[in-house]
């Protein structure tokens, strides 16, 4: 039971919550201190644990159609798991919400807030935003930007304009990433009756629109930010190369997708280190 606890909350994406945490964190002239440590801890298992393992419980119908759920992309446990696995949620989540909510300013448990409001309305019952295309690719999104500004604030300042368009650019990012996903899925969604993005537009016209924001997030990280942290902006790249080879995709051929998603997720860990490196040479040459 542990071991499928521990697979709900996809161990390979954990990365993508609690970096943007500790770097927005640490940007913003935080300390290496407690607050830092909760929350790095917080969004890297409880977090995701919450976020995923809620979505496993409620999306099970359609994960049973679903070909690359039971590995990394995802857990399949069985319905006598389910609550044992909506318990852990809660019970991993809770006591460092409440540690965090007591050590954050208005603004800071404002934000923390929306982020975990987010996570449940994503796969939660009634609130689903998941099924209603568009509103699914962006709670998605807030899932992976809201660490960020949630470490911005924690750490005392207010959000300026060029930190608006970097959270900005994210939010594209996380917008488009999403609707990737959702593309290699349209198969197995409309047999479950579920609804997403994809289902919506078709697989072509939901490529085109990722690519359009992969590219539009490297512009606004252009138009927020100074001197050398402007070339995080080429981060886009790898993005932008991994969707091209999918352009003619149609919903019928929708599943070949996933090849693309399976490179996206190593992709992240690449553009991670070249980010990290890059605002280390940042820190130390300016």
């Amino acid at each position: 039971m542990i071991r499928g606890i521990v697979a709900s909350s996809r161990p390979i994406s954990w990365v993508n919550t609690a970096y943007p945490f500790a770097a927005a964190y640490l940007l913003d002239g935080g300390g290496v201190d407690w607050s830092l440590a909760v929350g790095a801890v917080f969004f890297l298992f409880p977090y995701n644990l919450l976020m995923y393992g809620i979505n496993d419980v409620f999306d099970y119908e359609s994960d049973l159609r679903n070909p690359r759920k039971g590995g990394i992309e995802g857990a399949l446990l069985s319905r006598q798991s389910h609550k044992a696995l909506l318990v852990a949620c809660v019970a991993c989540a809770v006591p460092f919400l409440v540690v965090l909510a007591a050590a954050g300013s208005l603004v800071a448990n404002l934000v923390l807030a929306v982020s975990i409001f987010a996570v449940l309305a994503y796969s939660a019952p009634r609130l689903r935003f998941k099924e209603r295309p568009g509103l699914d690719s962006l709670t998605s999104a807030v899932h992976f930007v809201s660490p960020a500004v949630y470490g911005w604030v924690l750490a005392g300042a207010s959000v300026q304009p060029g930190q608006w368009l970097v959270f900005g650019a994210f939010l594209l990012w996380g917008m488009a990433s999403h609707a990737l996903g959702a593309i290699q899925d349209i198969i197995p969604d409309r047999q479950g009756g579920l609804s997403s993005i994809a289902t919506a537009l078709s697989a072509r016209t939901t490529i085109w629109l990722v690519l359009a924001g992969y590219v539009l997030a490297g512009v606004l990280v252009v138009a927020g930010v100074q001197g050398i942290g402007r070339w995080a902006s080429l981060l886009a790249l790898p993005y932008v190369l991994n969707v091209l080879p999918h352009l003619g995709v149609s919903d019928a051929s929708s599943g070949t997708v996933n090849r693309g998603w399976k490179r996206f997720l190593w992709i992240n860990y690449l553009c991670g280190f070249l980010l990290t490196m890059l605002l280390i040479f940042s820190a130390l040459f300016t």
